[in-house]
C-alpha cells in the first residue's frame, strides 16, 4: 500500500499521557510485549522510553509494568476540586460502564463487585451532577446503528442513497485508542470507522445543551464535564479539538461559546483517589440511584459497552430489528460473547420492505497488538468477507483498561470481565 503518513497529533491534543520514570524502569521489556504499536524503545537491561508519536495512550504498559514505572502524568483531580467548590460552578461527570465494576476494588471489595448505587452515592457527596454514559451508550448504538442500516441497505440490499456514506466493512468508533491505531498505522482504512462518537463524546454536549436549559437549569458556560473512565486514552480523545459541539450549537443561537464538549478526564484510579481524599468510604455511602434524572436512565444495551463484543451486539439487535420487523432472537447473544481475540458470525436476515434475504457477517476482535491486524490486512487485500467489525483495544474491553485499578498479584480484568458477562 505504500508508505504511511504517521497523523501527527494536533495543537491542542494531549500526546504524553503516558510516561516512564526512569528513576523506576528496570528495563525488562514486559511493557514492550504489551505495546500495540512498538512506541516504547530502548534495550532490555536499560532504561526504556515511550515515542509519542507512535503511542495510543492506552496504557496497557502502564498497568502491565511490574515495577510500577509508568504513569499517567494527567492529574486534573486537584482542578476538578476547586471546580467542586465554586458555587457559580456545575460539574457533571459521566461514568462508563467498566468504572462501576472496577470502583470497588479499591476500596479492598472482590475484583467485579458492581457499585453502581455506591458510586453515585459518593458522586453524590462530592457535589457532582450525572449524565450517565451508558445513557449516551444509548444514543450511540441509535446513531451507529442507524448509520449501519444506510449501508446495508445500500451496498448489500441495493437501494439508492441521497448522501453519502462510508466504507463496508463499518468499524466500531467508541474506542479512542483503536481511532488512534487506525489514523497512525492504517489511514486509507478511516472511511471504514463508524462517523458516531464515542458516548463520553456525546454526553458532553448533551450535558452542555439540554441538560444546561432543561435538567440543572444553568448558563452552559458554568457547566464543567468531567468523564469518569476506564481508559487513559480518554483523555487523549476529550483534548481533541474537534470535539467542541456544545459550543458549535450555541453559536448557532447567537452566544459566544469557546470550551470543550468535555472538559477534562478521570480514571477509575483517580475517581477512587478523590473518594478517598474526601473521607468517602465506598463500602459504608450511602447508595444513591438518582431516578428522577433523565440523563441516568439507560438500557441494558449500553451497560454491555464495556466488554468485547458488547457494542457489536447493542448496534447488531438495532439493525436487525429494523431490518427485519423482528428482535434478535435471545437474550443472550452468544456470538458476540466471550473472551476468544477474535470472533465470527453470520446472521441471518430477510428484509422486511422487500423479502430480500442477506446474511450479515459480522467480526469483533479486542486485543489490538495479537488481533487486529490480520482483519485490517484482509481488507486492505480487498478479502474481507465482513460488514460490521467491533474492535477494543484492550484485552476484555473496557473492563481492562489503562486507567483501571491494577492488581498487584497481577491483573483482574478477567474478574470484571465475569461481573458483565458471567458465561465468558
Amino acid at each position: 500500500m505504500g508508505e504511511i503518513t504517521i497523523k501527527s497529533y494536533q495543537a491542542k491534543e494531549l500526546s504524553e499521557i503516558i510516561q516512564i520514570d526512569p528513576n523506576v524502569c528496570k528495563g525488562c521489556d514486559s511493557c514492550k510485549s504489551f505495546c500495540p504499536t512498538g512506541a516504547i524503545t530502548g534495550q532490555y537491561g536499560a532504561t526504556h522510553k515511550i515515542d509519542g508519536s507512535k503511542c495510543l495512550q492506552c496504557g496497557q504498559c502502564l498497568v502491565n509494568c511490574p515495577f510500577g514505572a509508568i504513569k499517567d502524568t494527567v492529574d486534573p483531580v486537584e482542578v476538578i476540586e476547586q471546580k467542586l467548590k465554586d458555587k457559580k460552578i456545575t460539574v457533571v461527570a459521566t461514568m462508563a460502564p467498566a468504572v462501576r465494576v472496577a470502583l470497588g476494588e479499591e476500596f479492598g471489595m472482590e475484583p467485579g463487585t458492581i457499585v453502581t448505587e455506591q458510586m453515585y452515592g459518593a458522586l453524590k457527596k462530592l457535589g457532582f451532577k450525572v449524565i450517565d454514559t451508558n445513557y449516551a451508550a444509548d444514543n450511540t448504538i441509535m446513531e451507529e446503528g442507524s448509520e449501519l442500516i444506510a449501508k446495508i441497505r445500500h451496498y448489500v440490499l441495493g437501494e439508492p442513497t441521497q448522501h453519502h456514506l462510508g466504507a463496508l466493512p463499518q468499524f466500531t468508533s467508541c474506542c479512542p485508542a483503536w481511532v488512534r491505531f487506525v489514523e497512525l498505522e492504517y489511514p486509507d482504512l478511516i472511511p471504514n470507522l463508524s462517523s458516531a462518537k464515542s458516548p463520553m463524546q456525546m454526553a458532553g454536549p448533551v450535558a452542555k445543551t439540554y441538560g444546561a436549559t432543561n435538567v440543572w437549569n444553568t448558563e452552559p458556560e458554568n457547566i464543567f464535564v468531567v468523564g469518569i473512565m476506564p481508559c487513559t486514552a480518554k483523555k487523549l480523545e476529550a483534548s481533541r479539538p474537534e470535539f467542541n459541539s456544545a459550543a458549535t450549537y450555541w453559536k448557532t443561537k447567537g452566544r459566544t461559546a469557546d470550551y470543550p464538549d468535555i472538559d477534562t478526564v478521570i480514571t477509575t484510579r483517580d475517581l477512587a483517589r478523590m473518594i478517598k481524599r474526601a473521607g468517602i468510604d465506598l463500602k459504608t455511602v450511602e447508595p444513591f440511584a438518582d431516578s428522577d434524572n433523565p440523563l441516568a436512565e439507560y438500557t441494558g444495551a449500553g451497560t454491555i459497552f464495556g466488554v468485547t463484543g458488547g457494542v457489536m451486539e447493542a448496534a447488531l439487535r438495532t439493525a436487525y430489528f429494523v431490518i427485519t420487523g423482528t428482535e434478535l432472537a435471545g437474550i443472550d447473544y452468544k456470538p458476540a460473547r466471550g473472551l476468544q481475540g477474535v470472533k465470527t458470525a453470520e446472521v441471518p436476515m430477510k428484509d422486511a420492505k422487500t423479502g430480500k434475504e442477506i446474511v450479515l457477517k459480522i467480526a469483533i476482535a479486542h486485543g489490538t497488538k495479537d488481533n487486529v491486524r490480520p482483519l485490517l490486512e484482509e481488507i486492505r487485500a480487498g478479502k474481507s468477507p465482513y460488514h460490521f467489525i467491533e474492535v477494543m483495544n484492550c484485552p476484555g474491553g473496557c473492563v481492562n483498561g489503562g486507567g483501571q485499578p491494577i492488581n498487584p498479584m497481577g491483573t483482574s480484568w478477567l474478574g470484571k470481565t465475569k461481573a458483565i458477562f458471567p458465561w465468558s
